[in-house]
């Protein structure tokens, strides 16, 4: 096992030592939800500012399932997975025919779309005030009701989604993805059909996306409107380039540092934002690989040193 898998295993253990469970919780639910982000943004070169589409449609599905039904909640986690593959899927579609500022464009007004239309859909969606009353029902007879044991649901999933993430992104379509973010006409001209492949990444960003919307439904009780709008498209755009697009671990490191920030700094310092400003201009104009690429300079800048000091230290 890897020195960063077992700073992972590290990290879920002790996570709920030094911070409150549900402040816990939602790091790991935001990290899968950056895990769909970033193989979009890290891996095919797509930035997307409307991942809250398949987030909030498949929070608030699974809501009004588990409100009005008693469906297994497994079967509710597996339906809000398909729920945001097939929103992704819709949507994707549209977007995959443009590139550049135009797809970005046709991602943040199709998420305000869905905005809107959850807003106006009182009946269901409860408009403004949400959905809320969102039961946590058992799992396979096992009470996951108080914190820590939803806790630990979620750290399970989370593990589950990192490792499927990390087999996916190092397989072959893993690297045709890479490819068409390096050099799109040259993997068309290899035969490849980049539309569809964007597609497919598209899909299976917006299932990671749709199983973190359902788990941030049974965490808090209720599917808040502003799950589906773009600002929380844009929170996870910036937690996922703060840690590092493009690496695995990055928007795992990412959502740690803004919910960290959001959750805990926010209660001391009503200007919080302003870190996160700061840290963001840092990453654009120095590292652009994030936190991640900020830690490798470190220990590569630390292993260059050594020598010379050893050098210099040395008897004539």
């Amino acid at each position: 096992m890897s020195k960063a898998w077992l700073t992972v295993l590290a990290a879920v253990v002790l996570l709920p030592v030094f911070v409150r469970h549900a402040i816990a919780t939602e790091i790991w639910i935001f990290a899968i939800f950056g895990l769909g982000l970033n193989l979009l943004l890290g891996y095919t070169g797509l930035l997307s500012f409307g991942q809250a589409t398949f987030f909030g449609s498949a929070g608030y599905v699974a809501g009004y399932l588990l409100k009005h039904s008693a469906v297994n909640v497994l079967l509710v986690l597996a339906i809000g997975v398909v729920v945001g593959a097939v929103t992704a899927a819709v949507v994707g579609y549209l977007c995959v025919q443009r590139a550049g500022l135009y797809f970005i464009m046709l991602t943040f007004a199709l998420n305000q779309m869905f905005y809107f239309t959850a807003y106006q859909w009182t009946t269901v969606t409860g408009g403004e005030d949400g959905m809320p009353g969102i039961p946590r029902p058992n799992v396979l007879g096992v009470d996951i009701h108080p914190p820590l044991a939803y806790y630990a649901l979620v750290a399970a999933l989370f593990l589950l989604s990192l490792w499927v993430m990390k087999r996916l992104v190092e397989s072959p379509l893993g690297k045709i993805l890479q490819a068409i973010r390096e050099n799109e006409p040259r993997a068309e001209a290899l035969g490849y059909d980049v539309a569809r492949l964007k597609l497919a990444a598209f899909v299976i960003g917006g299932a990671f996306s749709g199983l973190a919307g359902v788990l941030y439904a049974m965490l808090f009780g209720i599917v808040p409107l502003e799950s589906i709008g773009f600002v929380f498209s844009g929170n996870v755009v910036f937690a996922t380039l703060i840690g590092g697009s493009g690496s695995l671990y990055g928007p795992v490191i990412g959502s740690f540092v803004f919910i960290w920030l959001s959750e805990s700094v926010s209660a001391m310092w009503a200007r919080w934002p302003l870190l996160l400003g700061v840290a963001f201009v840092i990453v654009v104009l120095f590292f652009r690989g994030g936190v991640v690429e900020a830690w490798g300079r470190f220990w590569a800048w630390r292993a260059a040193r050594r020598p010379a000091t050893v050098q210099t230290d040395a008897p004539r």
